[in-house]
């Protein structure tokens, strides 16, 4: 997908979506984490309110994860309290399952996990939070955040119109760019910005064309507030786009990990206590040990041996997760296949079946390939792409704790997700 330049700024392209959103929609609740993006998103909002004398309110929605940084709930404490006049905030502190990609014992972690409060990295906030885990009738005990943020829009909707409003911006990730740009998902009326999650339910991007530096324009040339935990991070040397304010034990945000010992001192000891693994995550962050440089595969071993010796020596609910998904991988590619471009065909091995047919997936102009074995190893490409596969990329999910196997395109389904906590809860005690 293209991208389309307008005769407008982003800021006036915002503003315009942020009135669209008022006009058609009877419910409207902002995500907000702290960070500088979901900032901007409120401050937009907030300011259209004023200037055009809106007296409803919205929602905002704080997910408190707990382990995060004082200036952070500082923060959010702040924009929540010099905004309830135009704002109906749900700060939620339940038990909510999360990544934490830094342990094999211990592959997911539970925010304000009760009987843990010694352990807590805070104090349970003193503003009206919610933590009654009859609040919402849709929670259950340790429910996974991403199953949270769907269902809380809809018990929000109350079978309304609503906007869910969300701060993401496409350059930001690759990731990101496919939420916004994929052809599949269902648009509201047509605007490139939305995208239909319910029946009543839209997701709205109002800054999903925003870069990192429009973000800091913007708070500057309106003197909007922003966490200030910015500042500190540019102080210690973090480039605009590494800065990311989210739990700390995540996929993505362990490399991390060490930047609370650097801003917040005070914290780092609850941090590193509170999850298994949480220490060696800081220490090995950017070693080898978890994965972000190239591993040097072992003498005497091929990538499909030390596969096999790495699946030994986990433990058994985490060797049982890695078994299941690497047998599903390797029969898919088997039985099968999957799309690959026809640019791509010429560079595969032997071992590769070129079939006739055209996957149905995306674009519907990739043939399907499939596998006479599994490779041991292949070109970088082929595999960083995920076009064929390999032993190595299995060995590289346990070598980057990556539990849910997203190096190999899976995706966490609820069932797995109850598998794993009741393996978890089984073997913990071992």
């Amino acid at each position: 997908m293209a991208k389309k330049y307008l005769n407008q700024n982003v800021y006036e392209a915002a503003l315009e979506r942020v009135e669209f959103t008022f006009k058609e929609f009877e419910r409207i609740c902002v995500s907000f984490s702290g960070g500088k993006d979901s900032g901007i998103i409120l401050n937009l909002f907030l300011d259209y309110m004023r200037k055009h004398n809106i007296k409803k309110k919205i929602g905002v929605l704080f997910i408190d994860l707990e382990a995060q940084y004082k200036v952070t709930i500082d923060y959010i404490r702040q924009m929540l309290e010099e905004n309830m006049d135009l704002i109906e905030p749900y700060w939620v502190c339940l038990p909510i399952n999360l990544r934490n990609a830094v342990s094999v014992y211990e592959p997911f972690w539970c925010a304000w996990e009760p009987g843990q409060e010694d352990k807590w990295v805070r104090p349970m906030p003193d503003f009206p939070v919610i933590k009654d885990q009859e609040f919402f009738p849709f929670y259950r005990y340790r429910m996974e955040f991403e199953e949270f943020v769907p269902e809380f829009n809809k018990w929000f909707a109350d079978g309304k119109k609503t906007a869910s409003i969300v701060g993401i911006r496409s350059d930001e990730s690759l990731n990101r760019f496919r939420t916004i740009a994929s052809t599949t998902k269902q648009r509201y009326k047509n605007r490139a910005w939305t995208t239909v999650v319910a029946d009543n339910v839209v997701n709205v991007y109002p800054i999903y064309d925003w870069t990192v530096e429009d973000i800091w324009i913007a708070n500057g040339k309106f003197g909007w507030n922003y966490n200030k935990l910015y500042d500190m991070f540019y102080r210690a040397g973090v480039p605009l786009s590494k800065m990311r304010i989210c739990q700390p034990y995540g996929d993505d945000q362990r490399i991390g990990l060490d930047m609370f010992r650097v801003v917040e001192p005070e914290t780092w000891a609850r941090v590193v206590n509170r999850v298994s693994g949480a220490n060696f995550g800081n220490i090995y962050c950017g070693t080898k040990a978890l994965g972000y440089r190239q591993v040097q595969l072992p003498k005497g071993h091929t990538w499909q041996s030390y596969t096999k010796l790495l699946l030994e020596s986990l433990p058994p609910a985490t060797r049982e997760n890695y078994l299941d998904r690497f047998n599903k991988f390797i029969e898919y590619w088997l039985t099968k296949g999957s799309a690959v471009p026809e640019d791509m065909l010429d560079k595969l091995p032997d071992s590769a079946i070129i079939t006739e047919e055209i996957s149905n997936r995306g674009s519907k102009d990739k043939r399907v390939v499939r596998y006479k074995y599994i490779e041991d190893y292949l070109d970088n490409e082929l595999e960083s792409k995920k076009l064929a596969p390999t032993w190595r990329r299995m060995a590289m999910c346990i070598l980057k704790n990556d539990h849910l196997c997203k190096g190999l395109s899976f995706t966490q389904t609820k069932n797995q997700s109850e598998r794993m906590k009741y393996l978890i809860e089984k073997y913990k005690n071992l």
